[in-house]
């Protein structure tokens, strides 16, 4: 019964601050040429936000999630179009704090946090952290086509649905505008992205001991790795 609450609270938050923020004067900064040359809004993210910390029903996973789309909002504010972790912490040595910055120390700080809250022993707590936030960093790292982003959510919290009720929360919220994002008049952005993957992480600690705590964390690792490579391979010279 929890989960079809969560799931709910979720769903219904999601869909009426999307529907609240799809009424206001089109914001430019708020904007987005897709990889098909459509306009389309990031109002989708704020939704999901705010649907899936209000569906968690976990205090520490609230905090991440809230803490991740923060972050992720400022990069689809004020970020720049730099790739790649080289790039931002060169620019940081320069004086100048990016967008990908702040979303690296912000949602590494709030997912630490968030684990030290959800586990018990030091060990699980730091797992615990690199769970959250790899797993924000998974879900924005597959957000490159409408869609994607929303069924890696479902994929990756549907198992966590057998543990617990916090994976409700992330799949409300992607369920409200999944066929907005397929219909390619949403998109979630970082916001949207990095507060999802936050949740989903945050179920994954909530139901597993140390040793699936160590293998999350090892493999969210080497996909942050390989995603990083992908980058500069992509990059020019």
């Amino acid at each position: 019964m929890r989960r079809v609450v969560s799931f709910a609270v979720a769903a219904g938050t999601a869909r009426a601050v999307y529907e609240g923020l799809r009424g206001l004067p089109r914001d430019a900064r708020w904007t987005r040429t897709n990889h098909a040359g459509r306009q389309v809004d990031l109002y989708a993210g704020p939704a999901v936000v705010l649907g899936t910390a209000a569906g968690s029903g976990s205090a520490p996973v609230a905090f991440a999630v809230l803490a991740a789309g923060a972050c992720g909002a400022y990069d689809d504010v004020r970020g720049d179009h730099r790739r790649g972790l080289r790039a931002h912490l060169a620019a940081l040595r320069d004086g100048e704090v990016t967008g990908g910055t702040v979303k690296l120390l912000g949602i590494g700080a709030a997912s630490l946090v968030a684990g030290a809250l959800l586990k018990e022993r030091p060990v699980d707590k730091v797992l615990a952290g690199i769970v959250v936030a790899g797993s924000a960093h998974l879900v924005n790292l597959v957000d490159v086509r409408p869609g994607r982003a929303g069924l890696a959510v479902f994929a990756l919290a549907a198992p966590g649905l057998l543990r617990g009720s916090t994976a409700a929360a992330p799949m409300g919220a992607v369920a409200a505008v999944l066929a907005d994002d397929l219909g390619e008049s949403t998109m979630l952005g970082d916001t949207g992205a990095h507060a999802l993957g936050a949740a989903v992480g945050g179920a994954i600690v909530a139901g597993t001991g140390r040793l699936g705590l160590a293998a999350h964390a090892v493999a969210l690792v080497a996909a942050a790795v390989r995603g990083a490579r992908g980058l500069l391979a992509r990059s020019p010279v």
